[in-house]
């Protein structure tokens, strides 16, 4: 199980508005050239994405839907790519300070990817969260900051 984590110099709240819109998927996970909502409700639970992967002239579409979320906290998601088959990816995120500590845990789920699961793919998918987690920095680095109700400036 490929797990890895990244301290982003944002709050939670920050790194969640990332995560929370559809049309930045593209932006921070490493694969995806474009994505699109296929419906409004994302990251509601089931709700899905659909992205494009492109190599070189090739293309292929794939789905990403939200299997749990807590607003702010977690967001668990199945990433399904024909012929891969599917995978399971959690992302957690820690308050750490003023900080945010965002922690990705992903393996494969169904189809070919779980059949051919071994220590090789599993260094693949380390290097595929480390550039993940570094878009997502950037990203969230780059964004403006989220609107905080119940604060005071007295």
């Amino acid at each position: 199980m490929a797990v890895r984590h990244q301290l982003i110099r944002r709050p939670p709240s920050a790194v969640w508005a990332v995560l929370a819109d559809p049309t930045r998927y593209g932006e921070w996970v490493v694969g995806p050239s474009q994505s699109e909502p296929l419906d409004g409700t994302w990251p509601e639970v089931g709700s899905q994405i659909r992205y494009t992967v492109r190599l070189g002239p090739w293309a292929a579409d794939g789905t990403t839907t939200v299997r749990h979320q807590e607003v702010g906290r977690e967001l668990e998601l199945e990433a399904a790519f024909n012929p891969l088959g599917t995978a399971r990816i959690f992302l957690q995120l820690r308050p750490w300070g003023e900080e945010t500590l965002v922690v990705c845990d992903e393996h494969p789920l169904r189809g070919l990817g779980g059949t051919l699961h071994n220590p090789f793919s599993e260094a693949a998918l380390q290097l595929r969260h480390r550039g993940m987690l570094a878009r997502l920095a950037r990203v969230v680095a780059q964004s403006p900051a989220p609107y905080r109700t119940g604060t005071s400036h007295a």
